[in-house]
């Protein structure tokens, strides 16, 4: 069995191109890697990838056997072709919450690899951004050539990077949050140890489309009707100058998800999560998110409900193309999901 590290895991995810409701690059970039540790490797009618680890190895699931649902989205946000100009400028919709600000001057790429630059209509100010102000540029000087490139209805995403930082700080996109793909995939390789006996049949499910509501996740919790989920995704923090007082801080550990603006994570969950990390010495922080919200909620309400909770990657400029994040703090959301899913 391979070991991989989490920031070669990062490095091959973000490398995939997969904007919501596209994502076959990074699902078959997960698949190729996940093989190795599970039983089984399925999609879903809407295209979320499910791979399952079932207790004592056994190739089936076993009646009394609990149920234990892993989740991360592997879509990203981007943009979608909506016209093409006489000049050779296209036009575009976003998909997701995009930050035109944070966008614009980007370059950008498109499924099949054609670049180009995003940019803002002349002299629009920041205040005044909307999406209907922004082109992107391939260099084609007329609306034919463009179209021997690109046509209505492609999309494209801003060009996706990884650096390394001071200690075990990266930055890059698109983290959001193929961080979280990847914390899942170290999970499953450490399942494979040998270190853990499995008595529950652990389900790893890489949701699509959560960037445009949360819709893979749902489907998926409901055809596997989970005792306990667990999430993993970016969250942000209250560590950057001008930030509003938020107790979380990149590089302080796993984020115990408490509660977020759709959620109100399971009280048992949240307590076990505490005590382990707590006892296992694992470097943690409670979250208290005031915004936003995740796949957690969408598990929690599916079917007749599931004990869910999140462990969250604090993540500085989330839905830039600089998000930063400290590799200790993946790795240890890794560490205590795995020490969860001893004690279940």
């Amino acid at each position: 069995m391979k070991e991989i590290s989490m920031y070669t895991l990062i490095r091959k995810l973000t490398a995939c191109l997969s904007v919501s409701g596209r994502e076959t690059a990074v699902s078959e970039k997960i698949s190729q890697i996940m093989k190795e540790y599970v039983d089984d490797i399925y999609r879903d009618n809407l295209g979320s990838l499910i791979a399952v680890k079932y207790a004592d190895g056994k190739n089936c699931s076993q009646d009394g056997k609990k149920k234990i649902m892993l989740c991360a989205h592997m879509d990203e946000i981007g943009f979608m072709v909506t016209f093409i100009e006489d000049s050779g400028y296209i036009r575009l919709a976003p998909i997701g919450g995009v930050n035109l600000t944070a966008c614009a001057y980007s370059n950008v790429i498109f499924e099949n690899g054609t670049r180009g630059v995003l940019i803002p209509e002349a002299k629009k100010k920041p205040s005044e951004y909307r999406a209907d102000m922004f082109y992107v540029d391939i260099g084609a000087s007329s609306k034919k050539e463009a179209e021997k490139k690109v046509k209505i209805g492609d999309c494209f995403a801003i060009e996706p990077s990884l650096k390394r930082l001071c200690g075990k700080r990266v930055c890059g996109r698109p983290l959001d949050d193929r961080v979280g793909c990847a914390v899942m995939i170290d999970i499953a390789r450490k399942l494979c140890d040998g270190s853990v006996k499995l008595d529950s049949d652990v389900y790893f499910v890489f949701s699509v489309q959560e960037e445009v509501g949360c819709r893979g996740a749902k489907p998926a919790a409901f055809g596997i009707s989970p005792d306990y989920a667990l999430v993993f995704d970016v969250t942000g923090t209250g560590d950057c100058i001008g930030d509003s007082h938020m107790a979380l801080s990149v590089g302080k550990g796993a984020a115990v998800k408490i509660k977020d603006m759709s959620v109100i994570c399971n009280t048992e969950v949240v307590d076990k999560l505490l005590a382990l990390a707590q006892e296992k010495g694992i470097k943690h922080q409670c979250e208290i998110l005031t915004y936003g919200g995740t796949d957690t909620s969408a598990i929690q309400m599916t079917g007749v409900g599931c004990r869910v909770g999140a462990i969250s990657i604090p993540t500085r400029y989330i839905h830039t193309g600089v998000e930063t994040i400290d590799i200790g703090d993946a790795e240890a959301c890794s560490a205590l999901a795995v020490e969860f899913i001893r004690g279940i």
